[in-house]
């Protein structure tokens, strides 16, 4: 088990020091140095080498025939580098990156067509509900309809699966993006609702007495936020339920957590007695999310003690030896920024300040080594740099830090 992650021997707290003090200091391991100094000295940090990735993802992804894409999607295509511009354009207001993002969209939108495939992270809605959200931005109001108009034309079809890379939830969280950052009911509440009708339905058909909604994908009943119940629960709750609808999420994640393992993580598949991952796609960190959603949307103490307890086996076991945030450092430091944010807890913003420093001060040298894994598509937005460049901006702002195409 501890082949995947680093031992974590990150104090539980080091105090902040002055940036003088700090570096007159010549002794000493250079990431405790680092975690020493006060957050924004560190935020102004990260978000420089956020700057310095970006441009490399750029090069890397989109510089050298980057019109002629093999993969368009937002998991490990072009749709990936556009988003982490528009973030850059976000935190800097450069109106490049924001042209650039609107280019490679452009391109993403050519490729996408007839590909079948209709969520945002894997498929045509990532890239209609973008392109509208950044054409608004760039006050093109022919450019935001033209995409607009191309998602509604969007159908899920009847045999796709309910999960959130390739299924019914990731079409609903595309529909959410759009109505939050454009205008609500944009994607009409009619619209979604045929959507939710349809995984209800398909959740009920595989209920058991312990759990009111299940699903399969490839015949396996997953519990995780990419392909399980963590992501289809997490997707639910930011539509509009009926009492009984509200009842079944509840329930669904109550038995999640009375079935999780004794070292509490989560099961990666029903009946699952591997207690092996510790990612955003299969184990708790993908449940932490949906559990801090649970104790916002619900208000119950169950849910909060859950996601707190979810924090301790990440902090414990989630510095893996992989970059990315699909199933890396970067998507697990995600989780203590939801606590925060959550909680107000100033511990678990020095977690994700420790894991974000683990990064900034280590990964060259660990990839370089062999030591950590860059991801098989080491410039992408959730296998590589191109997550931890995400990550980095994303510190700057703790408060409103948001797990990429996940958290709205």
């Amino acid at each position: 088990m501890a082949d995947r992650f680093f031992p974590n021997e990150i104090p539980d707290f080091i105090p902040e020091t002055a940036v003088e003090e700090a570096a007159s200091v010549t002794t000493g391991d250079s990431f405790a140095k680092l975690l020493s100094l006060p957050y924004k000295t560190v935020a102004d940090r990260l978000k420089r080498a956020a700057l310095e990735l970006k441009e490399t993802v750029v090069r890397e992804t989109w510089g050298v025939g980057g019109k002629r894409l093999q993969d368009y999607t937002l998991y490990t295509g072009a749709l990936g580098t556009a988003y982490l511009l528009f973030k850059a354009y976000q935190v800097t207001g450069n109106k490049e990156d924001l042209n650039l993002c609107s280019d490679i969209v452009n391109a993403c939108d050519s490729a996408s067509r007839g590909s079948g495939r209709v969520t945002f992270i894997c498929g045509q809605a990532g890239v209609c509900a973008l392109g509208a959200v950044v054409a608004k931005h760039n006050g093109d109001e022919r450019l935001c309809k033209h995409y607009l108009t191309q998602f509604k034309e969007i159908k899920p079809p009847k045999d796709v699966p309910n999960e959130l890379l390739y299924g019914r939830a990731g079409f609903l969280w595309a529909c959410s993006f759009i109505n939050k950052n454009i205008s609500k009911d944009t994607i009409s509440p009619t619209r979604m609702r045929a959507v939710v009708d349809e995984i209800i339905k398909a959740g009920k058909r595989l209920a058991s007495k312990e759990c009111p909604l299940m699903y399969e994908w490839h015949g396996k009943k997953y519990w995780g936020a990419a392909h399980g119940l963590a992501g289809i629960m997490h997707v639910l709750m930011d539509m509009e339920l009926k009492p009984n609808e509200l009842e079944d999420v509840k329930g669904t994640l109550r038995y999640m957590i009375k079935n999780r393992f004794p070292s509490g993580n989560y099961p990666s598949s029903e009946g699952s007695e591997t207690d092996l991952l510790v990612h955003w796609c299969h184990g708790a960190p993908g449940v932490a999310f949906t559990l801090v959603k649970a104790a916002e949307v619900f208000g119950a103490e169950e849910f909060l003690q859950a996601a707190v307890d979810v924090g301790e086996v990440v902090w414990n076991r989630g510095l893996l030896k992989r970059v990315g945030v699909c199933h890396g450092i970067s998507g697990n430091t995600y989780v203590f920024l939801s606590l925060y944010r959550l909680t107000g807890n100033a511990n678990f913003l020095y977690r994700a300040k420790a894991f974000a420093c683990f990064l900034l001060d280590k990964v060259q040298k660990l990839i370089s080594e062999g030591k950590m894994h860059g991801g098989d598509r080491p410039y992408s937005l959730f296998e590589g740099i191109g997550g931890m460049a995400y990550l980095f901006m994303d510190m700057i702002e703790p408060s409103g830090a948001r797990f990429p195409a996940y958290e709205l």
